[in-house]
């Protein structure tokens, strides 16, 4: 179904988008501050929001007064990863238009929330891929080309959320809208995906040089960014204009919260202005002061009696007030924890943070004793426990060379190597493409076949087939093979429609 929203004029015609192509190659909206972006997206929102769900990612909460008059979802995003990431794949069920509020947070929690909620929206079962106008302000806060003051792990999250929104998001209805202010401060892979554009206002030679070759303009016209007026934009794009376009964007029915600052009058002088300013008001007087009473001064003959010592007194060391922590009861919860995860439903197709979040809170609720575990240790235990492996077969040497060949793998293949050997080791039928896609955390048997292939080139597996066509991988490190297999059965209380 094809449908055009008006954007605004273009001379004396009206300016359209094509929301079906824009949700198909998405659109990158770059200007600099005071250029009209934040009311572009708006008028973009307002027109299309009886046509396909939204999804705003709003890092200052200008677009949370959407909710009144169009009945966007406002998301606080002051709560934690699983918290972020169970509504997100609610939103997709639903299909609900939501806004992310990201308002009050630093800028590190802003970029691990975004990256969590966008995660969440892109691993949503292929079931709700409905088409989703996912629309990110300030995106080089969240796609920077370069590292800045903020936690290594937090923009490497957010830049790899916005690279899958914008790279690989189309096939799962994910259609990207990001603004930027600067072309130059945006990561250079995820402005590139884009297929429409809209420039506006902007004065340094970088962006416009930029901003210039995204439309396929001359060097030289690229002195037109300096003068375009707030508002006015430049549109090239198949859901645009197939040649570069100056268009003004029209009115919007709601207004966000800031508003860019106008002069008012000062208020008129009042005669005793010192007075009023430097005596304090009735209410700050009952306020009590609180002042740090200083040390009394140590006597003369103390300082010169500590100067003469010539090793200074040594402290008596406190006793230990902390309980001994018992490492077999730790041991035990810990291991009861990851396998009460691994017994629920949609555990496999969560990812690791948003788990390492839940196990971190059940271990709170339990108050486990010692240290907290960390992010590479729970990812190892939760493959280990994803074999399912029993106490007699786990206390053998087989089993214990099994687990050294599979820290050799890569973190996301051990849970799928350490099922198909506790099979060979126990003899059991060679497990099926759906059970090891769903250990590797994917509804995709093709990917779980690519899987025992890539064992093949690491030489830790050898794959075949009997005359029956049921499968058999040998394992020569370990000297053992698993019985054959049915590679297609659908077996498992907790397997899925296969892709």
């Amino acid at each position: 179904m094809k449908v055009d929203i008006e954007m605004g004029t273009a001379g004396r015609a009206a300016a359209m988008l094509d929301l079906e192509e824009l949700l198909a190659t998405r659109l990158l909206v770059q200007g600099n501050s005071g250029s009209g972006k934040s009311h572009l997206l708006r008028r973009l929102l307002e027109q299309s929001a009886p046509w396909v769900q939204q999804i705003v990612i709003d890092p200052e909460g200008d677009f949370v007064t959407l909710a009144d008059k169009f009945g966007h979802v406002v998301v606080d995003a002051r709560r934690t990863e699983a918290e972020l990431a169970g509504i997100a794949a609610r939103i997709r069920q639903h299909r609900v238009s939501a806004i992310l509020n990201l308002e009050g947070l630093d800028v590190d929690q802003q970029m691990r929330g975004a990256a969590t909620f966008l995660n969440a929206l892109f691993d949503a079962d292929r079931e709700f891929w409905y088409p989703v106008l996912v629309v990110v302000d300030e995106a080089q806060l969240f796609a920077p080309a370069v590292g800045g003051e903020v936690a290594d792990d937090a923009r490497k999250a957010s830049l790899g959320a916005m690279t899958n929104l914008m790279c690989r998001g189309r096939k799962r209805g994910l259609a990207g809208v990001i603004a930027t202010q600067r072309l130059a401060k945006l990561a250079k892979n995820v402005a590139a995906e884009a297929s429409n554009f809209l420039m506006g206002r902007t004065f340094l030679d970088i962006d416009m040089a930029r901003a210039a070759d995204l439309l396929g303009m001359d060097r030289r016209q690229a002195e037109m960014f300096r003068d375009l007026a707030r508002g006015n934009f430049v549109a090239l794009g198949p859901a645009l204009s197939r040649r570069p376009l100056p268009i003004a964007i029209g009115a919007v029915e709601t207004s966000a919260r800031s508003v860019s600052p106008k002069l008012t009058p000062l208020p008129d002088t009042v005669d005793d202005v010192e007075n009023l300013i430097l005596t304090p008001s009735p209410e700050e007087m009952r306020q009590p002061v609180r002042r740090h009473r200083p040390p009394a001064p140590a006597a003369t003959a103390d300082i010169m009696a500590q100067l003469a010592r010539s090793t200074p007194e040594q402290e008596p060391t406190p006793e230990t007030v902390l309980q001994e922590v018992d490492e077999a009861e730790r041991e035990a919860t810990i291991t009861s924890i990851v396998r009460e995860m691994i017994d629920e439903r949609d555990v496999a197709f969560q990812t690791d943070s948003v788990l390492f979040q839940d196990f971190l809170v059940r271990c709170r609720i339990r108050r486990l004793q010692g240290g907290a575990v960390g992010l590479p240790e729970f990812r190892r235990r939760l493959a280990i426990a994803k074999a399912r492996v029993d106490d007699d077969l786990a206390a053998g040497e087989p089993w214990q060379r099994a687990l050294g060949l599979s820290a050799s793998l890569p973190d996301d293949l051990q849970s799928v190597f350490l099922i198909v050997a506790k099979a060979a080791i126990a003899g059991e039928n060679c497990p099926s493409d759906m059970a090891l896609a769903r250990a590797y955390g994917t509804h995709s048997s093709r990917r779980a076949r690519r899987l025992l292939a890539y064992f093949e080139e690491q030489d830790v597996a050898v794959v075949r087939s009997d005359f029956q066509g049921r499968r058999i991988v040998a394992l020569p490190d370990l000297g053992c093979e698993t019985a054959p297999g049915d590679p297609d059965a659908q077996d498992g209380p907790h397997t899925e429609a296969a892709e």
